[in-house]
């Protein structure tokens, strides 16, 4: 049983997939040692246990649309295609999404998952309401107005199994998708804010290496002009990798359609790729964006043989304790990179050796270096929650080699 990227092999020898929450609620408090597997799109062991490895893809599809239309509880084993489909049919929308689709609610929101948007918070943002399964086998729920509540949204499976989330909506709306080749790379620091705050959402694509940068935008209202900062109107449709075909991506040439068919890059009813890849992210505070983009060229030659494409977007601050984006609004430099760890990791070293003194806080998920000091300095908050997962699981019964190593008890 292997993850999405196919690079980890889990250890436990059977994934449980309880239909009930209450079967759910047996398993978690006979269990010593409780893991939860989203869709696999972690790149590194946080999913992994040797003993009780569980999934709530099973659990019965809740979508339940509040009456006053103001948010939705869903099923936290539920796609993110699943919910923006049901709700763009009942007229309602999220304010924003990730890259994919295909990714589960609870695991985006427990890892930090992000879409892009000077003004957009990461996925996790958007929750008012978490339930979950604690250690003991009871149900837990707490909003806004509970004081854990901020260190149990984004928790890497600390606190229990989330079954379910209430996310904040608001009235569906329509994005167009165009898309910009040939941005110069040496205007990409200089013109940063410019670029990224000229649409709802914004992505740009580069290697580090060729001279031109490709600029996705999304906006409700955008003016489709043969050229822009210097960039030219892309003559067809475009994958983030130059290279590849464009037959799995969103519509673009700013056709306008549903938030949910454009601010995701691929489409639902396609797998973007087979998945042998390896992906590394790192936030700067959004003052740091010059800079960093600088250090990343210097390093383009060095990334080369190893690199497929690297993303830019910027989320806004928030006050989830282990967000990438807490405290402070935020720039994400994006890695997908071949599926050679052994080649990957010194790359990774020398970035972080460039990004970190910057503020550069590793996205959870993903390929990193950075050990359990490091991470302490770049999560400020990082003993809260610690302190919160103590308190929550007093016998570390969702702890694993992850956990245990990258955010260790007292």
């Amino acid at each position: 049983m292997k993850n999405w990227a196919g690079n980890i092999t889990f250890s436990a020898e059977q994934l449980h997939r309880p239909a009930s929450v209450g079967e759910l609620q047996e398993l978690v408090g006979g269990s010593e040692r409780v893991r939860v597997l989203g869709t696999g799109h972690s790149f590194n062991r946080i999913a992994d246990t040797a003993d009780t490895l569980v999934s709530v893809a099973a659990l019965p599809k809740t979508i339940e649309i509040a009456a006053d239309r103001r948010s939705v509880r869903v099923a936290g084993g539920l796609r993110y295609g699943e919910v923006t489909a049901a709700l763009q049919a009942d007229g309602l929308a999220l304010h924003n999404l990730g890259s994919l689709p295909h990714i589960s609610v609870a695991g985006a929101c427990s890892t930090g998952t992000h879409g892009s948007g000077d003004t957009n918070g990461t996925l996790a943002s958007a929750v008012v309401r978490i339930e979950f399964v604690a250690a003991d086998g009871s149900l837990v729920s707490l909003d806004r107005s509970d004081a854990d509540f901020e260190g149990s949204v984004i928790a890497l499976g600390a606190l229990g199994v989330t079954t379910h989330l209430t996310l904040a909506v608001q009235p569906a709306y329509e994005i167009r998708q165009v898309v910009y080749d040939g941005f110069p790379v040496e205007r990409l620091g200089a013109d940063f804010a410019e670029v990224f705050g000229s649409a709802y959402s914004v992505s740009a694509f580069t290697d580090w290496v060729d001279p031109e940068v490709m600029v996705w935008r999304k906006a409700k209202q955008i003016d489709v002009v043969p050229e822009w900062l210097g960039a030219r109107l892309a003559d067809g449709p475009r994958h983030p990798i130059k290279s590849m075909p464009a037959d799995f991506a969103t519509q673009q040439g700013g056709v306008p359609g549903p938030w949910n068919a454009r601010l995701p890059h691929f489409r639902l009813e396609f797998t973007p790729s087979n998945g042998e890849e390896l992906q590394s992210e790192y936030f700067l505070p959004r003052e740091r964006a010059a800079e960093g983009v600088e250090h990343m060229r210097a390093l383009g030659n060095k990334m080369s043989a190893v690199i497929q494409v690297s993303e830019l977007r910027t989320i806004a601050a928030d006050t989830l304790w282990l967000s990438p984006s807490q405290g402070r609004d935020t720039v994400a430099f994006h890695f997908t990179w071949i599926q050679d760890e052994t080649a990957v990791r010194p790359v990774v070293e020398a970035i972080e050796d460039a990004l970190l003194p910057l503020g550069g806080r590793p996205h959870w998920g993903k390929v990193f270096a950075a050990d359990a000091a490091t991470l302490r300095e770049c999560y400020p908050l990082v003993p809260n929650f610690t302190a919160l997962a103590a308190r929550r699981d007093p016998t570390g019964k969702f702890r694993n080699d992850y956990l245990n190593t990258y955010l260790p008890r007292g």
